[in-house]
């Protein structure tokens, strides 16, 4: 009788040959010994015949776990994994984007062909098929030789969630589905992630905290996540951000797992310049004399100050999303170092579109989150037609963008020495700005001057804003204000200063008419104009959204 033995059928006709004491003791060349011939020069040898043993391992427990073929099994392929890969022969799976020199692109060098480059990872698809039980194991195998660098045990984490975890995750869930494999899953991966710097990024461990919080598996598995993405925060996206909340809450997204993790990130970097050292059970900080007195920004601040202003912007679309949360986060991130606070304008601008009926005291809290001097020309440009912002932060824009112009004006003419208030008024050169914009804003009210007449406001609305030479234009209405053209004014001041100081101390004084309105810093009501002079206000620049 011949008997064909193959990897699929190999591993039940051994168990049978066991269960009916086909030993060599009954008789020589018994069936036993002709499989564990078979296995040992066979099948063990071969890649992908040993993925097929092992999988076929799990309907015949507990036989196999007692003959030690899943052992053997799992040594063969954690040895195989762990080879150098120049020295790979066997075919093997590998669907996914090669480099140029894998795909042979490159092959040819001085007219001799070279052989396709193996990758690393070659053995990471194949091992996908494995169950979660078997596939730890087997991690952890090729983990103990020693041989694998993290990133390519990160990578294979990664493949197989992909396979086992992520798919159509969201469906199977709010679908109820059970999802007790998919659980099994993450808690083996979350187990099996290496600890290296690099090994994994940032939004493969957003996507993994993503799949805990709607699997609930633990507030354990949160923590640790949170943890180590507050160390990675700048390599991650926008769209990783966005984690969505149980359907039994009113706001869109998991806001608050957000704040954590960038708590975390910041906890982490507030203990720059100090070094800390046990002495008699306490611990000491003291000032790294190392450490330069202006420390440069460094690029992971700046990559996710950018970061959390996007995020800011994609969840001020949620009209369920309250203020206060909104704030929160802004504030939590108030000290990283930004460029520009366009990001910050932008979340501003669509907070305020999406939420139409906050209060006036409320735009006045969102709007304080910028700073009006560190806004891009374009965000000014915007600004100034913006109908959803207060006036106060729409004068304020076209103060500073006057300033700019004056320096600008100042910037070709060295002869010309510019007041001290303007100054002060500046950026640094670093890019912070010396204190808030509103609180610069009220520096030039120390002037005594009244409320704004009717022709200050005008004057004011009639500008323009400079252009990018640091030259300026005036409105037909606002020509007399300057006749000489190019040249300084008669008062010997620069020309790039376009609007007087009078008039911005006006509509910043404090000191203001009896029947005046006290909320004067909202653009539905300017506060000092009188009902006749709202009638000229119908001539100002239309205010527009692009955003």
């Amino acid at each position: 009788m011949i008997v064909t033995l193959n990897a699929y059928n190999v591993l039940a006709a051994r168990c049978a040959a066991e269960y009916l004491e086909m030993f060599e003791t009954i008789d020589k060349g018994n069936l036993i010994y002709k499989i564990d011939v078979f296995l040992t020069s066979s099948v063990f040898r071969t890649w992908k015949d040993s993925i097929i043993v092992l999988q076929s391992t799990k309907s015949l427990l507990p036989w196999c776990e007692n003959l030690k073929v899943i052992n053997h099994c799992i040594d063969s392929i954690a040895t195989k994994a762990s080879i150098d890969p120049s020295e790979v022969e066997w075919s093997y799976t590998y669907n996914r984007r090669k480099l140029p020199s894998e795909n042979g692109i490159d092959s040819h060098w001085n007219g001799v062909r070279k052989q396709p480059v193996v990758p690393n990872d070659w053995w990471v698809e194949d091992l996908c098929e494995l169950e979660v039980d078997l596939y730890k194991r087997v991690i952890m195998a090729i983990k103990a030789k020693g041989r694998i660098p993290a990133v390519v045990i990160g990578e294979a984490l990664r493949a197989y969630a992909y396979r086992r975890l992520l798919v159509s995750l969201e469906d199977a869930v709010s679908n109820g589905v059970d999802c007790t494999k998919r659980r099994a899953a993450l808690d083996a991966i979350l187990f099996l992630l290496p600890t290296e710097e690099g090994s994994v990024s940032c939004g493969f461990l957003l996507k993994l905290l993503r799949a805990a919080c709607l699997l609930e598996p633990g507030e354990s598995h949160h923590s640790d996540l949170i943890k180590r993405i507050g160390t990675h925060l700048d390599g991650a996206s926008v769209s990783d951000l966005l984690i969505p909340v149980n359907a039994d809450e009113n706001s869109v997204y998991n806001i608050d797992l957000i704040m954590a993790i960038v708590d975390e990130f910041m906890s982490q970097n507030s203990d720059n310049g100090k070094e800390k050292f046990q002495d008699d059970d306490e611990i000491v900080e003291v000032e790294n004399v190392s450490v330069s007195v202006t420390p440069v920004p460094s690029t992971s601040k700046l990559a996710v100050a950018k970061l959390i202003d996007g995020y800011l912007a994609e969840i001020a679309k949620d009209p369920n999303l309250p203020l206060p949360k909104l704030m929160a986060l802004a504030e939590m991130a108030s000290s990283l170092p930004r460029p520009t606070h366009d990001g910050l304008y932008r979340a501003i601008d669509m907070y305020l579109k999406e939420h139409p009926s906050l209060s006036k005291s409320e735009k006045k809290k969102l709007c304080g989150l910028m700073d009006c001097k560190q806004l891009s020309q374009d965000a000014c440009m915007h600004a100034v037609q913006n109908e959803r912002l207060p006036l106060r932060v729409v004068v304020q824009v076209l103060f500073f963008e006057q300033v700019r112009a004056s320096v600008a004006s100042a910037g070709s003419d060295p002869s010309v020495e510019l007041p001290s208030t303007v100054r002060s008024l500046l950026p640094r050169e670093n890019g912070n700005s010396i204190g808030s914009s509103r609180s610069a804003a009220t520096t030039i009210t120390e002037e005594e001057c009244g409320a704004p007449t009717s022709s200050d406001i005008n004057s004011l609305r009639s500008m323009r804003l400079a252009n990018n030479s640091g030259g300026s234009e005036r409105s037909s209405g606002s020509s007399d204000m300057n006749k000489n053209g190019d040249d300084k004014c008669a008062s010997g001041k620069p020309k790039g200063m376009l609007m007087p100081k009078k008039i911005l101390s006006k509509l910043w004084s404090g000191k203001t008419n009896a029947g005046e309105n006290s909320s004067s810093d909202t653009s539905e009501s300017p506060g000092s104009v009188n009902p006749d002079e709202v009638k000229s206000t119908q001539s100002r620049i239309t205010r527009h959204s692009v955003s």
